[in-house]
């Protein structure tokens, strides 16, 4: 059972900790360098990103984190998406760099325009043929560097996608009943 850290500064780790555990995975909160050490794969979860970063500078976590991704699986979703992003805009900020894309912070809207809706992923993405998301203040990808795969679209924009061993979520799958997201990133860290 692989072990799988939740970076529990802020967000909503807990549903993704009930997530993880569902997929099949043992699931520990991590506030902490010496936490990173302890697990196999790391979920980023949603949250406020600039608050995060923030919290993550405190904890001084910035070169831990980018050291365990270069090396090891990230899920990161709506802020942690942002967070893996190697370019954040609106307004431009500091992130881990750890995955090509550009993201544009809260681009659907303010809160009141969170949204529910099914996604119909990719035939080879190995996902059901419908998923629900839940977008709440959700990023948009505005750009995917070489090897970014989509795994799904929200109308003409990716909202999953992966890069080598990382997976990006602009949504929050921890908030649905279908744990298939995360069995996905499960695979990809027991296949290392």
């Amino acid at each position: 059972m692989p072990k799988i850290g939740v970076l529990a500064l802020q967000g909503d780790f807990e549903a993704h900790r009930t997530a993880l555990e569902r997929a099949g995975a043992e699931a520990v909160e991590v506030r902490t360098a010496a936490g990173l050490d302890a697990v196999d794969g790391l979920v980023i979860p949603g949250g406020e990103s600039t608050t995060m970063l923030k919290l993550i500078d405190a904890e001084n976590l910035l070169e831990p984190l980018t050291a365990f991704g270069q090396s090891k699986p990230i899920f990161g979703t709506c802020a942690g998406a942002i967070l893996l992003a190697n370019e954040v805009l609106s307004p431009k900020q500091h992130s881990l760099a750890l995955v090509d894309l550009t993201v544009e912070r809260n681009a659907y809207g303010r809160q009141i325009d969170s949204r529910i809706v099914t996604l119909h992923p990719e035939p080879a993405s190995g996902l059901p043929e419908s998923l629900e998301a839940v977008f709440i203040r959700a990023p948009i990808i505005r750009r995917m560097g070489d090897g970014v795969k989509v795994l799904a679209r929200y109308g003409d924009d990716p909202v999953l996608v992966e890069h080598g061993r990382h997976l990006i979520a602009t949504f929050h799958p921890e908030l649905t009943a279908d744990a298939s997201i995360h069995r996905r990133f499960l695979a990809k860290v027991t296949q290392g």
